[in-house]
């Protein structure tokens, strides 16, 4: 790259930002590089070493795409690789907006899998696709992934992030994996407060509903539930969550958008399955209107933000079966020095079971009669149903004692045999 003078390219590069926003991208891309702050000190504290660094850092870029496929799903592929890498080296705050792919697939699989043919295998097209909480756009571009990898189609995928920083990326990764402007929807906005005009209409017959929702919202996150939200058509008919964990907030916005005959998988932490008070409230309505599906318990240390071990719950608006299927996946893992690790086995596992909806797998799944869960007290507390421990050998202390006593005796017998034998030989005895 030719040596520019100072602050020469700062200049086009902040021109080239401004055309991509305003002219070639409007519509979707405008303020994508917001963020991006080229006079900042972390590049330099002047121009030149501003200028010099940008110019390695480009010829660098330059050097790496000479010799790599500009198919637009390698390169998305390869900007989804260094999202996932940015969110394991940057700690909490960082994971927070990042979904592990192998997390990431599980939802997609389970979320595609209701929109197959039975006869075909093959899926169908799913029209529209939401995830209300979609940090970077992983979770949705998996979804659009695992449809297009088994023949199917799918319409729309819409997205919405608080963050600003965190929206801007999720635009960018839709760019990189070669979407079109219409193909996506994302919305810079704060989910609880419904500030999306789209999923904001009040007439019930305009109301936008999707085929499959995705979502890992931020766990048990503080908000300030209100009296307007109280009567919010997304809480009404449940109750608010309490203000120390927004749980069932995200899950009730999500599952008011749910279409009748679709599918949503989201990620909780363990509270949603047992805590009281509303939350017990908003859970038990829930499972008496038959909503939800299956409860699937994962790992600890899976995420990048958090070790604790989560859930996924999967709800339906019309549920066919009249149990609730749970999968206690806690154990099965590979451990890693930072980062627990699910592999391919480990995923289709937890797929598998969902898809085939067995009785009982010993220490691993079982489908629970709601009459059950309801002497439970609706608690879904995933140990109560499945336990992963092996049973104790039951020992009869009765026997265990004749045996004793009879060792004791046979020991004592050759003892005194032993003193005879010695007592002929004319030696000591025992």
């Amino acid at each position: 790259m030719a040596r520019t003078q100072d602050g020469e390219l700062l200049v086009t590069l902040e021109a080239g930002f401004r055309y991509i926003e305003n002219e070639s991208f409007e519509s979707a891309f405008q303020g994508l590089f917001s963020e991006i702050n080229l006079n900042s000190e972390k590049l330099g504290k002047t121009n030149t070493d501003r200028n010099k660094k940008l110019c390695t850092i480009i010829q660098k870029i330059a050097e790496g795409i000479a010799d790599f496929s500009t198919d637009s799903d390698t390169l998305g592929d390869a900007y989804e690789y260094l999202i996932g890498q940015f969110a394991a080296g940057s700690g909490k705050k960082a994971g927070e907006f990042y979904t592990p792919q192998q997390i990431s697939t599980i939802l997609s699989e389970i979320v595609t899998l209701d929109s197959q043919d039975p006869t075909t295998g093959k899926k169908s097209k799913l029209d529209k696709v939401l995830d209300f909480a979609c940090g970077s756009g992983s979770l949705l571009l998996n979804v659009r992934k695992r449809i297009k990898e088994n023949g199917g189609s799918i319409g729309k995928i819409y997205g919405q992030e608080k963050n600003i920083t965190t929206y801007n990326l999720a635009r960018m990764n839709m760019l990189l994996h070669g979407m079109k402007d219409t193909e996506f929807e994302i919305f810079h906005g704060d989910t609880l407060l419904n500030q999306w005009p789209l999923l904001n209409e009040m007439n019930p017959a305009k109301k936008i509903e999707f085929d499959a929702i995705v979502a890992n919202p931020p766990f048990s996150l503080r908000w300030e539930p209100n009296d307007t939200l109280a009567e919010d058509f997304r809480y009404k008919s449940y109750g608010l969550a309490p203000k120390s964990a927004a749980d069932f907030a995200f899950l009730l916005h999500g599952f008011h958008f749910l279409g009748k005959e679709g599918t949503m998988a989201i990620i909780l932490p363990h509270g949603v399955l047992f805590r009281g008070g509303v939350e017990e409230r908003i859970r038990t309505k829930l499972l008496k209107d038959n909503h939800i599906d299956t409860v699937i318990g994962l790992p600890a240390n899976l995420f990048y933000s958090t070790g604790i071990p989560v859930c996924i719950l999967v709800l339906k608006k019309c549920k066919k079966a009249d149990d609730v299927l749970f999968i206690n996946a806690s154990e099965q893992f590979e451990k890693g020095k930072r980062q627990n690790t699910l592999h391919e086995k480990h995923i289709e596992s937890i797929v598998a079971t969902y898809k085939n909806r067995p009785e009982e797998v010993e220490r691993y799944a079982r489908r629970v009669s709601m009459e059950e869960i309801e002497k439970n007290g609706y608690n879904l507390n995933i140990s109560r149903y499945v336990s992963t421990s092996i049973e104790e050998v039951k020992i009869d202390l009765k026997e265990v004692n004749k045996k004793l006593i009879a060792i004791n005796e046979s020991i004592k017998t050759n003892t005194d045999k032993h003193n005879e034998f010695w007592k002929e030989l004319g030696l000591p005895s025992i």
